[in-house]
Formats: structure tokens, sequence, C-alpha cells
């Protein structure tokens, strides 16, 4: 068996594969159809510079297409990541909960525990009052007592 570079393509585009297979985020597989092209075109007899070139076309249409159109068909219904401080959760109504480690008094927020702040200045309440969050202030949720 003769040594031919589509050989080093396909097993580039193995790795990538396998290695999605560990981290779910379909970067890897786009990137690993990307180098499977790249093959086809080592088995055409295209040059380096021709590979590289559709390795890099190939890359920069299958990536966006896999983080834009494939990814949120495999997310679950009802989360929207990366939402959390774009003002999505402004007005909505929570519990006040005592952190276990300090005491500290905060609201939990897409699961993320975050510290109060009251407008005149107060960060302590009892747990299970309820606030209305209005806004971060940093990493402090700025928010108001329900009436």
């Amino acid at each position: 068996m003769e040594w031919n570079p589509a050989y080093l393509w396909l097993l580039l585009a193995l790795a990538l594969g396998v290695a999605e297979l560990l981290s779910g985020g379909l970067i890897l597989l786009a990137l690993a159809l990307a180098a499977g092209l790249t093959a086809l075109a080592a088995l055409t007899g295209a040059g380096l510079s021709l590979q590289l070139l559709t390795l890099g076309l190939a890359s920069g249409i299958l990536v966006p297409l896999a983080i834009k159109v494939i990814k949120p068909r495999f997310s679950p219904r009802g989360v929207a990541y990366g939402t959390t401080g774009t003002g999505v959760e402004r007005g909505r109504h929570y519990p006040v909960l005592r952190r276990d480690f300090d005491g500290a008094s905060g609201i939990k927020i897409n699961g993320d525990f975050y510290r109060i702040r009251l407008p005149d200045g107060t960060t302590d309440l009892p747990e299970g009052t309820r606030v209305t969050f209005r806004a971060f202030d940093g990493t402090t949720a700025q928010v108001t007592l329900d009436d």
C-alpha cells in the first residue's frame, strides 16, 4: 500500500469525530467533515495548497452551519443559553435563599446564585422573602421587595 495524503486527512477526520463524541459541541464534527472533504480532494490528486484551501472553505461553511443551524436542534426546548444578564429576567419574582457556607442572602437565576441588594442598600433579608429582580450590578442582583 502506497502512502497517500488522503490517509492523513482521513485519520484527522476520524480523530476529530472521536473527539466530538467526548465534547458534544458539534464544532469538532464540522471540522471532521471538513477534513473528510479535504481527503476527497487529496484523493482526486489536488496539491497541498488546494487541499488547504478546501479545508479552509469547508470549515468556513460547516462550522457556522453547525453553530447556527444544527446545534440549536439538539438543545433542550425552553433553554436560552447565555441569557442571564441580558434583561430577560427583569420583572420576575424570586424567593430569597441563604447560601450554606456564608449565610449570604441571594436569589437563584438559571441555577446560579446571585447576592442581592435593595435600593436602600440592604443586602440581608429573611429566607423565603419574595423579591422582584430589576437589574445586575456586576454580580449583585438589584431587587425590590414584592408588595
